[in-house]
């Protein structure tokens, strides 16, 4: 089991990107009131969280690698430590796959995949050196259980998914935890302007399926059923319970889609049993 309590009964030290609004921003307020610090990032260094002891606030662009090691390395060197990093920023892109923009799409990888590649790969040697630390990777259910219009950002949570069940593996026998979070709508700002991309819509073959999913999200907005601040405690509770899980799923939504997926997903593998267990070599 990874050791979470490096800071036995004292304040444990967040790094957490993306703190400027959503689940960033309420998970450092969360953080923050229970006691803990909270070394946070926005793009440009400035954040409208009131001033608190406890708060650190520093520049980050996660798409910069060269960026992201100075900025751990700052972090670092404010209370000595890191105990849990958490990889909060990204954004979204909906659209058909077919006419999806490539050039968005390998954009929106940079921030959702690859930046938190970096920060990870940053913070990790840290965590080594004093076997304990935990990783957060704030992902999506679409990387479990992914809608129509939502294939290629879909695609940049699966790939995190991936990596970080890989990565749990490989650091648990050195005293780090890894726990994905998995969200559904919660009502953040993340189906405004600021948060979501739109790509593609001239193809009129995908005008009731991709066009018509991304049309009722953006309806959604302002109507999504999960409490941020809610969350955000839900998160903080988990990471500093005895035993962390790997997979958080929050809210009803999303918790419905992955019970579906997984009948699904077992109604397929029992239909299919025989063929999948016909094709090792005869013994």
């Amino acid at each position: 089991m990874a050791n979470n309590t490096p800071t036995a009964g004292g304040p444990k030290v967040w790094f957490i990107t993306g703190i400027s609004r959503g689940f960033g921003k309420e998970l450092a307020r969360a953080v923050l009131d229970r006691g803990h610090v909270v070394i946070g990032t926005t793009r440009d260094g400035q954040s409208d969280l009131p001033p608190h002891e406890r708060l650190h606030v520093l520049p980050l662009d996660v798409t910069n690698a060269g960026q992201v090691g100075e900025t751990v390395t700052r972090a670092h060197a404010l209370h000595g430590r890191l105990d849990v990093a958490v990889n909060n920023a990204g954004y979204g892109l909906l659209g058909a796959v077919e006419d999806a923009d490539t050039a968005a799409t390998r954009q929106m990888f940079e921030v959702n995949f690859f930046g938190a590649v970096a920060v990870m790969q940053a913070v990790l040697p840290l965590m080594r050196a004093r076997r304990a630390g935990h990783i957060v990777n704030i992902t999506s259910i679409a990387g479990l259980a992914p809608g129509v219009g939502s294939g290629l950002y879909a695609a940049s949570k699966f790939a995190l998914e991936g990596v970080s069940l890989s990565l749990a593996q490989e650091v648990a026998p050195l005293g780090i935890g890894v726990t994905l979070v998995e969200p559904g709508a919660f009502r953040t700002d993340f189906l405004t302007e600021q948060s979501l991309r739109v790509t593609g819509g001239g193809i009129a073959d995908y005008a009731a399926t991709a066009g018509a999913a991304v049309a009722r999200l953006q309806a959604q907005n302002g109507q999504q059923p999960g409490d941020p601040a809610r969350g955000a405690r839900a998160i903080v509770a988990a990471v500093l319970s005895p035993n962390p899980p790997r997979h958080l799923v929050l809210g009803t939504d999303a918790w419905n889609r992955v019970q579906a997926r997984q009948q699904s997903f077992a109604a397929e593998l029992a239909e299919w049993r025989a063929v999948t267990l016909g094709t090792d070599f005869p013994v």
